[in-house]
């Protein structure tokens, strides 16, 4: 035992001379536990509504007044008509619209059963199903309380529930989308961490500093080979997704490649900046599965809404490559929409690259460390 507690006490020894590997043991479980005990919930709260009221009778805004009361929905604006329900569904702003129609105020008086229509977006099909569920739910209580005694055995307010985009509200439509960001994320920023480190631990980056390579050209020749991988990795989770599991492309793949390439910059650029921080791949990698890919994947909306988060965490997504590139990735896959709705992700999502790819080269260097 003697021997073992020798053992023991050398390895902790080891873990003393390596600061960075230490840190990443201590403040890596905080950090994460702190990021998913915020972001890690399945509660629906406060959804976006948009309501068409039609009627514009005190019945109408009485209904109106219950959804907006509710701490599930929030109701942010009263379009005129049905057409313009498309523009705030297409580009995320709602998940639900309610439609009000003419005369409804006045068959509710007359105790004539009415309908009214709700339109919910169908990609995130777990929080749709709950919303729509709250949504019958608070519909019903509703009919209950407005029906006169004795009045008609049919519910006086019964709503027409359309969804758009999957309608069938298949959980794998909404996920394996995202699950081709991630694949992107999880190849391209660890190969690419490690790239100048291997280098380093090889003893091969001494002789790279002897060769008349600028570090431009250094740069690109480490991380294209990864940008090559991607796209392969691109093609055949499209072929799977598309092929095998049927889920819908409705939008452009050319577009869609493009941006994969703009998304392609960040998650290298990220791998370069890990790889100008790291002494060993092994450092390398733990960096980036503890500090980036993690929290980009609790915080991004990959798994949990980023509408339900607290309003203190949701500032922080704005950060978050990650949350542009699975908004892309649904708007083409689900909604079949183009560059005019998605010009805001596809410009954050280039910015970000850029920035980060510009940090990573002005830290990066042909000198060992």
């Amino acid at each position: 035992m003697r021997r073992v507690r020798h053992l023991m006490r050398k390895e902790f020894l080891e873990l003393r001379r390596e600061p960075r590997l230490f840190a990443i043991v201590i403040l890596a479980p905080i950090v994460q536990l702190t990021v998913l005990g915020y972001a890690a919930t399945t509660d629906v709260l406060d959804v976006p509504v948009v309501v068409v009221d039609q009627d514009r009778s005190s019945e109408s805004r009485d209904l109106i007044a219950r959804f907006d009361a509710s701490q599930n929905f929030v109701v942010f604006d009263s379009p005129s008509s049905l057409d313009e329900i498309d523009a705030y569904l297409d580009q995320g702003l709602a998940w639900m619209a309610l439609a009000i129609p003419a005369g409804y105020g006045e068959r509710i008086r007359a105790g004539h059963p009415t309908v009214v229509q709700v339109v919910a977006d169908g990609t995130d099909a777990n929080s749709t199903n709950v919303a729509l569920g709250y949504a019958g739910a608070l519909i019903a209580s509703y009919a209950r309380e407005v029906a006169a005694p004795g009045g008609p055995t049919p519910p006086l307010v019964r709503a027409e529930v359309r969804v758009w985009f999957n309608p069938t509200l298949e959980s794998r439509v909404f996920m394996l989308p995202g699950i081709l960001a991630l694949v992107l994320l999880v190849v391209t920023t660890n190969l690419s961490s490690m790239a100048i480190v291997r280098e380093k631990e090889l003893g091969t980056l001494e002789q790279l500093n002897v060769t008349p390579l600028a570090r431009w050209e250094l740069i690109v020749g480490k991380l294209l080979p990864y940008a090559v991988l991607g796209m392969v990795d691109v093609l055949l989770v499209l072929a799977v997704a598309v092929g095998w599991f049927e889920v819908p492309l409705r939008g452009s793949i050319a577009l869609l490649l493009a941006l994969c390439l703009v998304y392609l910059l960040t998650t290298l650029g990220l791998g370069l900046f890990v790889s100008t921080i790291s002494h060993t791949q092994q450092q390398a990698m733990m960096t980036t599965v503890f500090f980036f890919l993690l929290p980009m994947v609790f915080l991004s909306g990959f798994v949990f809404p980023i509408e339900n988060m607290p309003d203190v965490i949701q500032p922080i997504t704005y950060l978050v490559p990650l949350r542009y590139f699975l908004v892309i990735l649904r708007g083409i896959f689900l909604k079949g929409v183009g560059l005019e709705v998605l010009w805001p992700q596809a410009l954050a999502l280039l910015g970000w690259g850029l920035a980060i790819l510009a940090l990573a080269t002005l830290r990066s260097t042909k000198r060992l460390a």
